[in-house]
């Protein structure tokens, strides 16, 4: 590719919503909540998603796309390979960030805190009820190691397929779950002018302490 992609010129206007402090539930969890549920009534496809932040003992950051699975007052949980780059990333370094964004709510959601290995229990009884296609998937990749090609992948695949024609394939013991506990939030609402709504909730104690931020 040759000369400058420029995009200074490419922007639009935020005009899909407004958040006050009177809107906040006292709690960032049913907060939390009603924003999905929100997101989910306007059929984006997926709103689960979420960029996941993490950062190895040196603080070289990484960042991908991963899916909420479950969560409660306890923190945000999703299953993943232990042995790829977030995994070990994780291990040497359990703290995190994520955000959720909903365009067309113009809406985001980030989160930062520390990260914990769920129990194994719980990564069992997810992985069971996966489809067939996505427990072959998991047991077949050894997630972010180097393979020769595709077709590699999938003679792995195949090869688990006919060693449990029952279907019966079983978790791998790296295939885990975690959880990030927030220590922040901050629900952020597009407005028009850049003049943007931002709150953050900061855990205080037991409690959470509410401040509006300037854009």
């Amino acid at each position: 590719m040759e000369g400058e992609v420029d995009h200074r010129s490419t922007r639009r206007d935020f005009v899909r919503g407004s958040l006050r402090r009177a809107d906040l539930h006292p709690d960032p969890w049913e907060q939390m909540r009603r924003w999905l549920q929100d997101a989910a009534a306007t059929d984006n496809f997926d709103p689960t998603a979420m960029a996941l932040a993490t950062a190895n003992a040196s603080g070289e950051p990484s960042v991908r796309f991963v899916l909420l699975k479950h969560f409660d007052v306890r923190g945000i949980c999703w299953y993943t390979d232990s042995r790829s780059q977030k995994g070990r990333e994780l291990q040497s370094n359990p703290h995190a960030a994520a955000v959720f964004y909903w365009p067309e709510l113009d809406r985001q959601l980030r989160l930062q805190g520390q990260v914990e290995t769920l129990p194994e229990a719980d990564a069992e009884a997810y992985f069971r009820q996966r489809p067939l296609g996505s427990r072959l998937a998991a047991a077949a990749s050894e997630q972010s190691r180097s393979i020769a090609d595709r077709a590699a992948l999938e003679a792995r695949v195949a090869e688990l397929a006919a060693e449990y024609p029952n279907g019966e394939v079983p978790r791998n013991p790296a295939w885990l779950g975690y959880r990030l506990a927030p220590s922040r939030f901050e629900f952020w609402q597009g407005r028009s002018n850049r003049l943007h709504d931002r709150f953050v909730y900061v855990a205080d104690g037991t409690d959470w302490r509410i401040e509006r931020l300037m854009p």
